[in-house]
């Protein structure tokens, strides 16, 4: 399970047992395990109950925005609309798989796994005071289903009705219990009003703001430029204890720039206050300056425990050029990590190797015991190498230079049905010349790409890049409308039902899915259901295990890059909890120092370069 990405908050993953005979009785939910807080719990442990409100706190982003409605297929949302809207629960940041109550106070699971009922907190309310009620939740769900971005249908497939019950529940009915997830995903549905959108048309961008029932609120935009938000006051849930210590500064504001490079520039001049880098040349030279020298501005790396996306150079399925594997295994010996690392990136980053690095899902060696048994019956229709090698990406040493592994990308061409013809790199059959473009809306990654396309220059294919601004690039990728691109594939410590997205074959023909790379195999999709149903943690493990062997044995991705930490420069007005959650900075549990702000607010002036 892994985070709607339009909204910025994570999906759940809970379900532990409170009940009795007929159905587990939950104060929140763990999908495997227990809580760690038990019932009269205070806050997290992560949040600083005591932390004063007030402030300001702004931060930047890339590109545009053209839409206050971040639910559908259509348009690019503005930064932070998250969180404007409340889910049914929300997660505890510190644990693999939890969430405790939030527009919901209780959710009583079936015994067979059929249904669950969700009882509302009677104090929820909208920002217009209006309760949040049963009928809410089911609009919400009908609505997010029918009309919202595909995602929410691959979510809640399995859901075959939903209905309200008595004055403050909401009951929903599954296909079977084997989604165990499903409950836990239900758990953060943002829960929409009603009466708001019955006069409003629920699939076309708007940049009027909506209403929600969060933290925060819209407080004036200028559209594609900059939006604000404000504390809600009276927020309904702010002595809740998933919220004390959280949501301590009054105004968010987001700042729009062109690009990172100008982004930067802009933080060192004091124009925005707080940045997560993710770029290692910038992190190691970018900031130097009279505000870092003089303590105004601080740097700090927070380790985190999240598996790391899969960032690397996707391939489009889709697209008759990359249809066969071997054509797919040869481009990546042409991606030298080691020279990248050592040359752009100050030795900062580790080389990518599986869909769920840095953590226990991580297939490693060979697979054994049950994570065999699942990959058996596909054996003959997978590579062999599946059972035999773990898979590693190209590596270059004084010993197996670049040189060695374009002569071995050669070989696996040629088998391919490929062959040099002057300086081209021609099919055989066709006379077709091997070139393809490269997408991209981050001009930073041209640093990247370039000596990427200079070494498939040598083998002899023609690889062209082509950076765009972000709404051209969302309108294309929605579309399917291009060869290759940079991907990057989040995923949670619980992957789940998001796997049908990311991989299954229905979503490869969905407009706006997430399965960027068109992959269509009935292995993986039987893999990606099998690991949906599992029934205990190490059973989850070993199914991620074997589906994470398929995929890397699939050569979908030139796997590139990853950091199992944040970087986060800020000016040294923010205090934050000596406790760091584990799975996110945990940039809603800072607060700001008046004192320290004014003096930052009035070194600035003096400091900042003009």
């Amino acid at each position: 399970m892994r985070g709607l990405r339009t909204l910025g908050l994570g999906l759940v993953l809970l379900l532990a047992a409170f009940g009795t005979a007929k159905a587990d009785v939950t104060y929140g939910m763990s999908l495997y395990g227990d809580f760690k807080y038990q019932p009269g719990f205070t806050h997290f442990d992560y949040a600083n109950p005591d932390a004063p409100k007030g402030g300001t706190m702004r931060m930047s982003a890339i590109g545009t925005f053209d839409t206050l409605n971040p639910f559908i297929i259509k348009g690019v949302p503005a930064g932070g609309i998250g969180q404007v809207f409340d889910t049914l629960m929300t997660r505890g940041e510190d644990e693999a798989a939890t969430d405790y109550p939030l527009i919901a106070e209780s959710a009583d699971l079936a015994a067979d796994r059929m249904s669950v009922l969700y009882t509302l907190n009677k104090a929820a309310r909208f920002h217009d005071g209006k309760p949040i009620t049963p009928d809410d939740v089911v609009w919400s769900f009908e609505t997010l289903r029918d009309k919202g971005a595909p995602q929410y249908r691959f979510y809640y497939g399995d859901v075959t009705k939903v209905e309200t019950v008595g004055d403050n529940g909401v009951r929903f009915t599954f296909k079977n219990g084997d989604n165990r997830e499903l409950p836990a995903i239900l758990s953060e549905m943002p829960v929409l009003s009603k009466t708001y959108w019955s006069s409003r048309d629920f699939e076309k961008t708007t940049l009027d703001p909506p209403l929600g029932s969060g933290p925060y609120k819209i407080d004036a935009v200028e559209p594609g430029r900059s939006i604000t938000y404000r504390r809600v006051p009276d927020y309904w849930a702010k002595d809740l204890p998933v919220n004390k210590g959280r949501f301590n500064v009054d105004v968010i504001r987001y700042d729009y720039y062109r690009d990172a490079t100008v982004a930067l520039e802009a933080f060192k001049a004091g124009n925005y206050d707080i940045r997560r880098e993710n770029s290692s040349k910038a992190w190691a030279t970018g900031y130097d300056g009279p505000a870092l020298r003089d303590g105004l501005i601080k740097k700090e790396v927070i380790p985190n425990q999240n598996p790391s996306a899969m960032q690397g150079f996707g391939y489009n399925l889709r697209r008759p050029l990359f249809q066969d594997p071997l054509v797919r295994q040869a481009l990546a010996y042409a991606f030298d990590f080691e020279w990248s690392n050592t040359n752009l990136f100050y030795g900062a980053y580790t080389r990518t190797r599986s869909y769920y690095d840095n953590s226990e899902l991580a297939a490693t060696g060979v697979p054994q015991g049950d994570e065999l048994k699942i990959l058996e019956p596909f054996r003959g229709q997978i590579p062999d190498e599946v059972f035999t090698k773990q898979y590693d990406p190209p590596k270059y040493t004084d010993a197996y230079t670049i040189r060695d592994g374009l002569r071995d990308a050669l070989g696996l061409l040629k088998k391919a049905g490929w062959s040099f013809k002057g300086e081209q790199l021609v099919n055989d059959k066709t006379g077709q010349p091997f070139q393809f473009e490269i997408l991209n809306d981050d001009p930073q990654m041209e640093r990247v790409t370039l000596p990427f396309i200079q070494n498939l220059k040598r083998l002899g294919i023609t690889a062209t890049p082509r950076t765009v601004d972000v709404s051209q690039y969302q309108q294309r990728m929605d579309n399917f409308d291009y060869d290759m691109t940079v991907v990057g594939i989040a995923q949670s410590l619980s992957p789940g039902n998001e796997q049908r997205e990311f991989f299954g074959s229905a979503a490869a023909d969905q407009q706006g899915s997430e399965n960027h790379l068109g992959i269509k195999s009935k292995i993986i999709d039987t893999l990606v259901e099998q690991l949906i149903a599992a029934q205990t943690r190490a059973d989850l493990v070993a199914h991620v295990h074997a589906l994470d062997r398929v995929l890397q044995y699939g050569y979908y991705v030139i796997p590139q890059y990853h950091l199992g930490a944040y970087w986060v420069a800020y000016w040294d007005k923010y205090r934050r909890p000596q406790v760091a959650p584990k799975y996110t900075p945990g940039l809603e549990t800072w607060w700001v120092d008046p004192k320290a702000e004014q003096t930052i607010e009035s070194q600035k002036k003096t400091e900042t370069p003009k």
